[in-house]
C-alpha cells in the first residue's frame, strides 16, 4: 500500500444522537497510509463518537465512509467497559476477534511485551478488575495491537500512565509504521509524533484537517481567529457608517431615498459577509472546594499500607499524620497499589489508617465509579448537597460547563471529560474534610487544568493526591510526599 494512498475517507458524513445533539454535519476528510494524527475538540464535541464511526461501531446517518479493501481498524478506548472488568485477561483479548483464535496465549504474551507489562506470562487468568489504572491503560493498548491494525485509534492513551509508561508509549508511536489517530489533551505527548490534526468544531459540527503538530495548529487557530475578528471589526465599522448615511439620505427625500435604499442593500451584503468566528473551548470558571466546617486536630493517621511488587502484597510501615490544610502527594509506579490504598482509605477499610470521627470524605476516583451512571446529572449533584438548593446547584453546574441541556442526561451517557466535571462539581457541593483525588487530570481538557490546580492548591481541608502529571502537581502546594516505590 503506497504511503499517500487513502485507507479511510469520510464523504459528506453526518451523524447525531437525535435532533437536539448533532455531532457531524456533512464532513469530508481522508486518512492516508502512514498518517499520525491528533484529534482536537471541546469535551463533548464527539471525538469518541468519531472513533466509533471510523471503527464501524456506528453508522453515519448520511454520507459515506469509504474503507480500503482489507484495511483493519482497531480502537484502544479510554476505559475498559464496565461489563468487561469481570473477564479474565484471556477472555478480554478473545473478545477482540470475530472468529475463534487457537493461539491466543502466545499472541497475548507478544503484545503485553510490546506495552511493557511485566510478568505477562502469569496474567492470562487474572481478572481485568484487579489491575491498576496504569496497567489497564496498557491492556487497552495491547487489545488494539493484538488485532494487527492498519489504522490504530487511541482514545486518551496516557491516562493513568506513569512517566515511564508515557515514555514507552511515545517511543512505540514514533516507531509505529502504520496509521495512527490519537485523542489526547497532552500537547507535549502529541507533539512527539503527530504530523497533522483533525479539528472537530463543537459549534459547526465540521472537521477541519491541518498539517503540523498540536502546537502548530493551536497557533494557526489563534491567528485565524485574530484575522476573523479584525475582518468583522472592519465590516462592522463600515456597516455602521453606511447605516448612518442611509438614515441621513432617507430623510432628504426625492432621489436621495434611492441612494439610501442602495446603501441599505450594501449593509445587508456586508452583514452576510461577516464570518462566524470560531468559538474555542471555554474554560471552566474559577472555583473553590469548601472544606468541612469545624475541622480540627488530626484528620487522618496512616501508620502502614500494602504495596505490590508483582507478586504478593508487602506491608510497608509509614508515619503520616494529616491535619487541616495539609496536602499529601502519593507517588509510585503503576501497579504498586496507590489506587487500592486510596479506595480503602475512602471506604474506611484500610489497615493502618484511621480517619477522625465525623470527617466527611470527598473521593475523586479515576474511573468515576463513585458516580451512579444511571442517575441524571441533576440528581447526582442534588445527592451531593447536604441541604437541597436548586439555585446553588445550577450555578455550580454552570461553572463547570454543565448547562441546562445536559442536566437531565444520565451520567453514563456523558463523555469521560464531562463525567470528570460532574465529579468536581459534586466535590464543591459536598464540602469534604478529607479530599482524596486519584488522577484528577484524566480526560480533562487542558484548558481546565490550571483552574483545577488552583482550587486544589487553595483547599483548606486535608488532601491526598495521586497524579502522574508533573506540570499539574507543580501548581499545587504539597506539604508531604509518600513514595510507595521507595
Amino acid at each position: 500500500m503506497g504511503r499517500e494512498e487513502s485507507i479511510l475517507r469520510f464523504e459528506g458524513v453526518s451523524f447525531g444522537y437525535g435532533h437536539n445533539k448533532p455531532i457531524l454535519d456533512e464532513v469530508d476528510f481522508p486518512v492516508r497510509s502512514g498518517m499520525k494524527l491528533a484529534v482536537m475538540g471541546q469535551n463533548g464535541a464527539g471525538k469518541s463518537t468519531l472513533f466509533n464511526l471510523m471503527a464501524g461501531v456506528l453508522k453515519p446517518e448520511s454520507g459515506e465512509i469509504h474503507q480500503s479493501r482489507g484495511v483493519r481498524v482497531a480502537t484502544a478506548p479510554q476505559v475498559i467497559p464496565r461489563a468487561d472488568l469481570a473477564l479474565t485477561v484471556r477472555e478480554f483479548f478473545l473478545k477482540c476477534f470475530d472468529k475463534p483464535v487457537y493461539d491466543i496465549d502466545p499472541r497475548i504474551d507478544a503484545v503485553l511485551e510490546v506495552v511493557n507489562l511485566k510478568h505477562h506470562e502469569k496474567l492470562h487468568d487474572r481478572l481485568m478488575s484487579t489491575f491498576s489504572g496504569g496497567q489497564q491503560a496498557r491492556l487497552l493498548l495491547a487489545s488494539a495491537l493484538i488485532q494487527d491494525p492498519d489504522l490504530l485509534l487511541l482514545d486518551e492513551p496516557t491516562n493513568n500512565l506513569d512517566t515511564a509508561g508515557i515514555e514507552h508509549l511515545t517511543k512505540f508511536l514514533v516507531d509505529y509504521q502504520h496509521s495512527c489517530i490519537v485523542i489526547s489533551h497532552d500537547a507535549h505527548f502529541l507533539n512527539k509524533f503527530t504530523t497533522g490534526v483533525l479539528y472537530l468544531d463543537v459549534f459547526t459540527h465540521k472537521i477541519e484537517q491541518y498539517a503540523g503538530n498540536y502546537n502548530d495548529v493551536q497557533r494557526d487557530i489563534v491567528a485565524r481567529i485574530d484575522r476573523e475578528n479584525k475582518k468583522n471589526a472592519q465590516l462592522e465599522k463600515k456597516i455602521q457608517e453606511n447605516k448612518d448615511k442611509a438614515n441621513f439620505f432617507a430623510q432628504k427625500g426625492g432621489k436621495m431615498r434611492l441612494v439610501a435604499k442602495k446603501m441599505r442593500t450594501e449593509v445587508e451584503e456586508m452583514e452576510e459577509s461577516k464570518v462566524d468566528v470560531r468559538k474555542e473551548d471555554a474554560p471552566i470558571r474559577p472555583f473553590t472546594i469548601p472544606a468541612q466546617e469545624k475541622l480540627s486536630g488530626e484528620v487522618l493517621a496512616l501508620t502502614s499500607c500494602s504495596i505490590f511488587n508483582g507478586k504478593k502484597p508487602v506491608k510497608k510501615k509509614v508515619n503520616i499524620s494529616l491535619r487541616k490544610n495539609n496536602h499529601l502527594l502519593l507517588r509510585g509506579p503503576n501497579g504498586i497499589g496507590k489506587s487500592t490504598l486510596l479506595e480503602h482509605i475512602a471506604r474506611g477499610t484500610a489497615e493502618g489508617a484511621g480517619i477522625a470521627e465525623g470527617v466527611k470524605v470527598g473521593y475523586y476516583r479515576q474511573d468515576f465509579s463513585t458516580l451512579d451512571f444511571d442517575q441524571t446529572v441533576f440528581d447526582a449533584l442534588m445527592k451531593a448537597m447536604g441541604q437541597p438548593d436548586e439555585q446553588k446547584l445550577r450555578a455550580t453546574a454552570a461553572g463547570f460547563l454543565l448547562m441546562a441541556n445536559v442536566m437531565q442526561t444520565k451520567i453514563g451517557n456523558l463523555s469521560e471529560g464531562q463525567k470528570g466535571l460532574v465529579a468536581f462539581a459534586s466535590l464543591v457541593l459536598e464540602r469534604p474534610g478529607l479530599l482524596i483525588l486519584d488522577e484528577p487530570t484524566n480526560h480533562i481538557n487542558f484548558r481546565h487544568l490550571p483552574i483545577i490546580a488552583k482550587a486544589l492548591d487553595q483547599y483548606t481541608g486535608a488532601m491526598i493526591l495521586v497524579s502522574h502529571v508533573p506540570e499539574f502537581v507543580e501548581q499545587i502546594r504539597i506539604d508531604d510526599i509518600l513514595d510507595l516505590g521507595v
